[in-house]
């Protein structure tokens, strides 16, 4: 059974959802103001690896991510470059969905944008005024946090303590300093919308519950998000949501860790921050970093843990998914008559598969799930040399396919630039070489193993060059033959 470490509860909780072989999960997406950065990948890509195991045990996931399309940050973005909020909000939507694609990310099944839902939140916000948990202050609206007596116990904070240390000259109608805006009234050249209190627009935490409830109830499942939104917004979410409903709000917070550059976190002001296309175009960064090379180094850490990014981590990475590759080719040759290592094959396949997913239901343990296919690949690997049958080849594949597409690795057409040898290669001049046919390599590595046989070591080391300056790389086996790739 999957277990999942509750913010909530501080434990790793057994799942077990609402409605039986359901699951309904919510996560806070981007502010639409800017390209994604890494650390929104890393997010991206845990709740996609949550959402995949949870299908992959045969759960039917309701999976909803928002989109805040109002915002400060958007009005000031918008401002600057004498453009609509709508301008700005559109362009970034289609630079997330264009990013997300490149990492392997599936589009959530629902896709909420704050703008589509100011009548839910309108109606929540009225809904906590007539409970007297909120009150009114010229157009604006707050949320009277001294009405929740239990405010604090996702973060874990004392609302004495945090009252007696927060700044009190942030907005002097406040009642308490911790309060916070539900609704805001309208300010010259802004967005605004028609409510009970007058033209204006809605806070950022209010955003989510209503969005939250209005798709998922007002109870579900699963609450997600990066540790960064813990407090407040996930911590005012719970306040308003239960104060409205009575209700608990998520029974499951789950939250990923930090992205860190040289061991210190990811921020603008440190100059240490990348969006995830300039991984993808800059120069600095290994040649033709891929999604899966990106989603194989976040996922050789636990969720929970911060991760290091550097460009030695995706080296790491694009080696250890280049032997995947090489495997999976070896897999494709021709199978021998018989198939001597078949029957271990198939326990090794097996103990891989409970490996997988005990790891996986230890709180998405994904390290020790990429360990598992790591010590398959090896052992695949000896068993091939010993003699494998076609239809075991076949079979290891396609468990190597299915459990690599709950973390969204392995699967053949995804390798995009194919061991990044497949361009054309140049000469020293850099006028591009003419790039060998199939049967001209094929020709040349015949004559190679003719050499060595007769111990012509000068003409094989030549014509291994020869190959080489083409851009192929040869490896010879045990048995005297060679593969090779471009």
């Amino acid at each position: 059974m999957l277990r999942v470490y509750n913010t909530l509860t501080g434990s790793k909780d057994p799942f077990e959802p609402l409605v039986p072989g359901k699951a309904r999960m919510y996560v806070c997406g981007v502010t639409v103001y800017d390209y994604c950065h890494i650390g929104h990948a890393r997010s991206a890509l845990v709740f996609d690896v949550l959402r995949r195991y949870l299908e992959y045990s045969g759960f039917v996931v309701e999976f909803a991510k928002n989109f805040t399309d109002v915002d400060d940050k958007i009005i000031k973005r918008a401002h600057e470059q004498g453009v609509s909020c709508e301008h700005i909000t559109s362009k970034y939507i289609q630079a997330y969905y264009e990013d997300m694609e490149k990492l392997g990310v599936r589009r959530a099944t629902l896709e909420p944008k704050a703008t589509e839902h100011i009548a839910d939140i309108v109606t929540l916000v009225d809904r906590l005024l007539a409970k007297g948990m909120a009150y009114r202050v010229d157009g604006d609206v707050y949320f009277q946090v001294d009405r929740y007596p239990v405010y604090g116990r996702l973060s874990k904070r004392k609302l004495d303590d945090l009252q007696a240390g927060a700044r009190v000259d942030v907005d002097q109608r406040k009642r308490y300093p911790m309060d916070f805006a539900l609704w805001k009234g309208s300010k010259p050249g802004e967005p605004s919308w028609d409510s009970p209190w007058g033209p204006g627009r809605p806070g950022w935490h209010i955003e989510c519950s209503a969005m939250a409830m209005r798709h998922l109830g007002e109870t579900f499942d699963i609450h997600g998000g990066g540790m960064d939104l813990i407090f407040p917004h996930h911590e005012n979410e719970i306040a308003q949501s239960c104060g409205a409903t009575g209700k608990e709000f998520a029974r499951y917070w789950v939250h990923n860790g930090f992205v860190q550059i040289n061991q210190e976190k990811m921020s603008k002001s440190l100059g240490n921050f990348f969006t995830i296309r300039e991984i993808f175009t800059e120069s600095e960064w290994p040649a033709a970093v891929t999604g899966e090379m990106l989603r194989y180094f976040l996922l050789s850490t636990h969720y929970r843990s911060p991760v290091d990014f550097s460009d030695q981590s995706l080296r790491e990475a694009k080696g250890a998914l280049n032997g995947f590759y090489d495997l999976f080719e070896r897999l494709s040759e021709p199978a021998p008559d018989h198939g001597a290592a078949d029957q271990q094959m198939r326990e090794a396949t097996t103990r891989t598969r409970e490996a997988f997913a005990e790891a996986m239901d230890d709180d998405l343990n994904t390290p020790t799930a990429v360990a598992a296919l790591q010590k398959l690949r090896g052992e695949a690997n000896k068993a091939i040399e010993a003699g494998l049958s076609g239809e075991i080849r076949h079979a290891v594949r396609q468990e190597f396919r299915t459990l690599g597409a709950v973390l969204g690795l392995l699967q053949p057409d995804s390798w995009q630039f194919k061991r990044q040898l497949q361009t054309i290669p140049s000469d020293a001049q850099g006028e591009a070489v003419t790039a060998l046919s199939n049967e001209d390599i094929a020709g040349k590595i015949a004559a190679r193993i003719e050499a060595k046989r007769a111990k012509n070591y000068t003409l094989a080391d030549q014509l291994r060059a020869e190959l080489a300056s083409h851009g192929i790389t040869i490896e010879d086996r045990p048995d005297g033959t060679s593969r090779w790739k471009r």
